[in-house]
């Protein structure tokens, strides 16, 4: 485990944004953020990906960020999504998390425009100048289209308030390199990989699945810690086919909201340019969700 960040270790979840006739439905999300408190989750982090940042105003963001963090009280830390391809927006948007009590801010890389690697340096070097709040480096490469390299992932970690990195690569390689050569704590951005990264140093997730089981995920978090690997691995095999679903049967959000729709925790739908499942696709989910025991056969 890294010696940064480890406030930030167990389990993360990657907040869904709730709608409702096209606008944020606050209730919900004030009911989510509950949730997750009284189920034990470590911390929420909304306005991410789940949380389909890509379609919010910048009001609406800086309203899920102030609501999530007046309900979370303290109960559970919150860990907001601040990051933006344009360094200035990204300080604007950490500062304000900060100003609403947020405990870390979840920065994607840079995306679209594709910096160097000394680009993303620069770019996190003049957040972390600009606001004193812990950062979670974010690398999604196949969201943003260039690989944040190990090698600059150390450099970066090697700033005061860049505390931890969410991994979603996918490459056991890379993670191991930035074990290797940095104190960052890595976290999985991936549920599908949460128990192999935890056996080469990880030390938890941002889940998608933990939206709805939350308390599975943690169990299999727990198991590894105090060493019965049998176990993790046991929740290993179970949680697979339904992460392999969320984050599978179409881009995440759109499985995770029907599944949470499917289960009565009605988020809503997606914003377009994101659609519903498909006829398919929704009858894949609900065999899944039914194999894990989550739905009734009568749905």
């Amino acid at each position: 485990m890294g010696s940064k960040g480890d406030q930030f270790a167990g389990l993360t979840v990657a907040l869904v944004t709730p709608f409702a006739d096209g606008k944020i439905d606050e209730p919900a999300l004030r009911a989510l953020v509950d949730f997750h408190a009284e189920s034990g989750t470590d911390c929420v982090s909304p306005v991410g990906t789940t949380g389909e940042s890509p379609t919010l105003s910048h009001d609406e963001h800086e309203q899920i960020i102030r609501v999530v963090c007046e309900q979370a009280a303290g109960r559970v830390r919150v860990m907001a999504g601040t990051g933006s391809n344009s360094t200035s927006e990204a300080i604007r948007l950490t500062r304000f998390a900060q100003s609403v009590g947020a405990d870390a801010a979840l920065m994607v890389a840079p995306y679209y425009n594709k910096p160097t690697q000394e680009g993303f340096y620069q770019h996190y070097k003049a957040v972390a100048e600009a606001v004193d709040l812990p950062i979670v480096l974010y690398n999604i490469p196949g969201r943003t289209a260039k690989n944040m390299e190990a090698e600059t992932i150390a450099r970066i970690g090697e700033l005061e308030t860049v505390v931890a990195v969410k991994e979603s690569t996918g490459s056991m390689d890379q993670a191991s390199q930035v074990l290797a050569i940095s104190d960052l704590t890595v976290l999985s951005g991936d549920d599908s990989l949460t128990l192999p990264l935890l056996s080469i140093g990880g030390s938890g997730v941002v889940s998608v699945v933990g939206n709805i089981i939350p308390d599975d995920v943690k169990a299999m978090l727990v198991a590894f810690q105090n060493g019965d690997m049998a176990e993790a691995t046991a929740w290993h095999a179970r949680l697979f086919p339904l992460c392999r679903d969320l984050l599978g049967l179409a881009t995440n959000p759109i499985p995770i909201k029907a599944a949470m729709n499917l289960l009565g925790r009605d988020s809503g739908e997606v914003r377009l340019p994101m659609t519903p499942l498909g006829d398919s696709e929704l009858t894949d989910l609900k065999s899944t969700l039914i194999g894990y025991g989550l739905l009734s056969t009568d749905v």
